[in-house]
């Protein structure tokens, strides 16, 4: 086993299995909190859920709110036929959501990782242009060769394009706030850390974490509703 290395603030354990290095990245930790976190709630609603009752109240009026809420937005925004997608992108969504207030706790956010949201807008790929092939079947490749044939090139371009604008966005997002807010706190005395930074905190991750969570949500379902639609 290699000795522990914490020179690099991205390094949260090290150790050698074999010829192989292996990494614990602070934001993979980040990660499994926040998963940890999602699946406790979970857990919690599945407990409570055998006690739920028919004139909802408190928590259960809470969690049935979210619930319906976004299996309407779903429906409303894939169209019909795609319900059983609803519950995945609420999944995205709180998995966004949460990892964009993590910094709030003083955590990486996930989502400051290349790695994270390229998976997540790896994901919005295959669902897309699975929709796109289940519901048009043949018709789906008839897309690339419109207008023309020959804007093949073109149009094989922009569907590649779409998880790297999902990915990058929110990724960009994400970093650029939690760069501004490391000088922030590097730059300021140790008392006043504790107070000017908070507007900051308001900003960079409660209001542009829920936008960015809500934008790559709704970007997503949009285009798995055009590619099964029809463009």
């Amino acid at each position: 086993m290699a000795d522990l290395d914490f020179s690099d603030k991205n390094l949260a354990f090290l150790f050698r299995w074999g010829d192989v290095d292996i990494y614990l990245t602070d934001t993979l930790l980040s990660t499994w909190i926040v998963m940890g976190a999602l699946v406790i709630f979970a857990i919690v609603v599945r407990i409570r859920l055998t006690r739920f009752k028919s004139v909802p109240k408190g928590f259960q009026n809470a969690v049935e709110i979210m619930v319906e809420t976004m299996a309407n937005f779903s429906r409303n925004t894939m169209g019909p036929g795609m319900d059983a997608l609803g519950g995945y992108f609420f999944g995205v969504f709180a998995f966004i959501l949460i990892s964009n207030f993590s910094g709030l706790v003083g955590l990486r956010p996930p989502t400051a990782d290349l790695a994270t949201t390229g998976a997540l807008a790896l994901s919005s790929f295959v669902l897309i242009h699975g929709a796109g092939l289940a519901k048009r079947k043949w018709k789906y490749f008839k897309d690339y060769l419109a207008p023309v044939p020959i804007f093949l090139p073109l149009n094989l371009v922009g569907e590649i394009a779409k998880p790297v604008s999902l990915g990058f966005r929110l990724f960009g997002n994400i970093l650029g706030g939690t760069i501004i807010m490391g000088l922030v706190y590097n730059s300021l005395p140790i008392l006043l850390r504790f107070i000017l930074p908070d507007l900051l905190h308001a900003y960079f991750d409660l209001f542009a974490g829920a936008i960015q969570a809500f934008i790559f949500t709704v970007l997503s379902m949009t285009f798995i509703q055009q590619k099964a639609a029809g463009e």
